[in-house]
């Protein structure tokens, strides 16, 4: 419970800190969506552990990133009116909550958290060391 606790909050600090340097502020719902994202992700990777590639799994985490992005926004800022963000401007946007884009961007993202998910539960918690398959 602690270690899932751990890295949820890192998670969540880390994505608050993205998109503060990213767009200048943030949003507590935010905090919630980047811990369980890195959670998600983080499961994935270890379940599948050097099973399944790296470009897969950053595939999965674009996915997973996304509809819980999605399903954020259409709470956050369609339901309770927010307007925590807006991708109406971006090409390729659903409802001005995900976009193509930033579903690429995940996808990039989503490497730095496996090998982030990886090195943490081996430096913090003595878990076995991270080796990769890209392919």
């Amino acid at each position: 419970m602690f270690k899932h606790f751990t890295l949820f909050v890192l998670g969540g600090i880390s994505y608050l800190l993205i998109e503060l340097l990213w767009r200048g502020r943030s949003h507590w719902a935010m905090f919630v969506l980047g811990g369980i994202c890195f959670l998600l992700i983080g499961a994935i990777n270890e379940a599948n552990r050097r099973r399944i590639p790296m470009l897969l799994q950053a595939f999965m985490g674009s996915v997973i990133i996304t509809a819980l992005e999605f399903a954020t926004g259409y709470i956050v800022n369609i339901k309770l009116h927010m307007n925590v963000w807006s991708y109406y401007d971006i090409p390729y946007n659903i409802m001005g909550q995900i976009c193509l884009p930033y579903m690429i961007l995940w996808f990039f993202l989503s490497i730095v958290c496996v090998f982030a998910d990886d090195w943490l539960r081996y430096y913090l918690f003595d878990e076995e060391r991270p080796k990769y398959k890209w392919f």
